[in-house]
């Protein structure tokens, strides 16, 4: 499966990071990040970065987008300015038939750290670590376009275990190494 994570930005860089997934594995494909001259006004930045989007889906054929939600601290203005960027990115995904997943900053954070506060460095960290890179992503920006895609791929799993718990009525455990181990699940219900 491969996952394209976006992390739009309406000031800095807007990063992206193409990932592929195979079992519990993950491997980086393509990843870097967009910046814009001050000089170019926000309608053209729109057009580039859904440009951006729709060149990598038809480059990768991404089976999802996952892109970062708006920040809810945000001023109204740069919050706004932020959704019209997701906009285009959610736009590109719908042209190709992708379907597209929005993860808030704390879900990234605690899918990719294990907690939801984890720190810029703790992020790039792991996504190094998680990815195997030999060196962390020159910018911030790509190391959250990474972990917003290394999200998506951990809900895919934990949709997949519980879906499969839910038909077969256990819990399936993944113990070292990747084996699967049905473990009994006493259900008791009251009358």
């Amino acid at each position: 499966m491969r996952i394209l994570g976006v992390d739009p930005s309406v000031a800095g860089r807007t990063g992206y990071g193409l990932i592929e997934i195979d079992g519990s594995s993950a491997r980086p494909m393509r990843f870097g990040a967009l910046r814009f001259p001050d000089s170019l006004t926000f309608a053209v930045r729109l057009r580039e970065i859904h440009f951006l989007i729709s060149g990598l889906v038809e480059q990768f054929s991404p089976d999802a987008v996952a892109v970062e939600s708006v920040f809810a601290a945000l001023n109204i203005r740069t919050a706004l300015k932020l959704a019209e960027m997701r906009g285009v990115v959610l736009l590109a995904a719908a042209q190709a038939q992708i379907p597209a997943h929005s993860y808030s900053p704390r879900e990234v954070k605690a899918s990719v750290a294990g907690f939801g506060g984890a720190s810029k460095q703790q992020i790039q960290q792991m996504v190094r670590s998680l990815l195997g890179l030999a060196e962390i992503p020159q910018h911030a920006d790509v190391t959250d376009a990474l972990a917003v895609a290394l999200c998506h791929a951990q809900a895919l799993r934990l949709r997949e275990r519980m879906a499969l718990q839910s038909q077969h009525g256990f819990a399936v455990d993944r113990g070292a190494g990747g084996s699967s181990r049905a473990a009994s699940v006493s259900v008791s219900r009251g009358r």
